[in-house]
């Protein structure tokens, strides 16, 4: 016969339950010294991620295609994605732009973590300022950190130059705030600011700085809109009869124009609190024969990046990056933390990662144009999922290991 397996059900003797709250409290202990263990290796890596950072120039490396670990988002997939950038969306069929990985030569770039971003980011605000290129940029964050984000608990808002996106659980804020020449000038409309003339009030910056003085960590371009030999300088306001208006050599004007945002940040920042980036020169590629094509070429048709080490085309000033280093350098001196973000030689060599005609068009195209693609392709902005992900990686390596 059989043994009969007999389980008796009844309410717990006191030895039971004494046992069974020295087993609860052990487990507790084995876990607590579990995460204590975690934690500092947590510290310890983190730690050992920095020395290695601090002895690895991240900016100089090469593009290795990845399928396997990039895009980092899928284009359709983030409902922030703007038409501007949504090549796939608007045509573009060859994707293999979305698959490259930057790879410094003698590190890793860190792997970018949404949550952990976000975690850095509780209660802060983290503002872009500055032109189209800023806007992609800040796209892509947004991009890149939203998916960690149930859908009731992230939003949009449009306020004039403002666009904001919201992090509820986080009480996060990434924004994004058009002022193109960083000081004010009649390009200052977030929608219609093409004009045939660019006027510039060279010493005046409160209107724009009062939307991001209170950030906590704030990004900063400027170049695309100065690329002309002479700017003109209005003296007094927009809206007084005395106008004066005089026109001044562009580097000069550049140069003043920034001496009036660095002596507003010295001012008005929290030096305690904020954490301050420019973004270098992002490079275009409007002329095909400097990469080896026809002198009409350009980015049009292109699929794959340069591969000659130290490429560097005609579209990128040294001369105002030089500019931007000073007044940073100036900033550090006195008592900013201010760092240079320098993405222009690794984008320099992704001539196939535009829009071109991938994009919406906000004009309706000629029949010369539509004749013509590479007469009204996009070589200036960068196509999403894309280089800009690649700005928000090292952008994310400075704010966490060079803090």
């Amino acid at each position: 016969m059989g043994k009969k397996l007999i389980i008796v059900l009844g309410r717990p003797g006191r030895r039971c339950r004494l046992h069974c709250l020295i087993a609860l409290l052990f487990g507790f202990v084995i876990v607590a010294v579990y995460l204590l263990r975690e934690s500092r290796w947590t510290v310890e890596d983190l730690e050992k991620q920095k020395n290695s950072l601090a002895r690895c120039d991240l900016f100089s490396g090469k593009w290795v295609y990845d399928n396997m670990s990039y895009p980092l988002y899928k284009e359709q997939e983030c409902p922030f994605m703007w038409d501007e950038f949504a090549c796939q969306k608007f045509g573009r069929k060859d994707l293999t732009y979305q698959n490259w990985r930057w790879q410094p030569h003698h590190c890793d770039l860190p792997r970018f973590n949404a949550t952990a971003l976000l975690e850095r980011l509780r209660g802060k605000r983290l503002v872009f300022v500055g032109d189209s290129l800023n806007r992609d940029q800040w796209v892509s964050m947004v991009c890149l950190v939203e998916s960690a984000i149930p859908p009731p608990l992230k939003s949009k808002n449009i306020n004039g130059s403002l666009v904001s996106f919201k992090a509820t659980e986080y009480n996060a804020s990434i924004d994004f705030y058009w002022a193109p020449m960083l000081v004010e000038s009649n390009s200052d409309d977030p929608v219609s600011h093409r004009l045939p003339d660019r006027i510039v009030r060279i010493k005046a910056i409160e209107k724009h700085a009062t939307h991001w003085t209170n950030a906590d960590i704030l990004v900063f371009d400027s170049y695309l809109w100065w690329r002309r030999p002479k700017m003109k300088l209005l003296l007094g306001s927009f809206e007084s009869p005395d106008q004066i208006i005089k026109e001044v050599e562009m580097l000069r004007s550049y140069e003043m124009a920034l001496k009036t945002w660095s002596d507003w940040l010295d001012i008005h920042l929290n030096r305690s609190k904020t954490q301050l980036y420019f973004m270098s020169m992002s490079p275009t590629h409007l002329w095909g024969e400097e990469w080896g094509m026809a002198k009409t070429d350009n980015c049009y048709n292109e699929t794959k990046p340069i591969v000659k080490e130290g490429y560097w085309g005609s579209g990128s000033d040294m001369r105002m990056m030089k500019i931007v280093e000073a007044s940073m350098d100036e900033l550090r001196r006195r008592g900013l933390k201010a760092q240079m973000v320098n993405i222009t030689q690794l984008s320099e060599y992704r001539k196939e990662a535009h829009p071109s005609i991938y994009k919406r068009q906000w004009v309706p195209l000629t029949e010369e144009q539509l004749s013509n693609p590479r007469s009204y392709a996009d070589c200036v902005h960068w196509c999403l999922p894309g280089v800009p992900d690649v700005w928000n990686e090292l952008l994310y390596a400075y704010i966490f290991y060079f803090d």
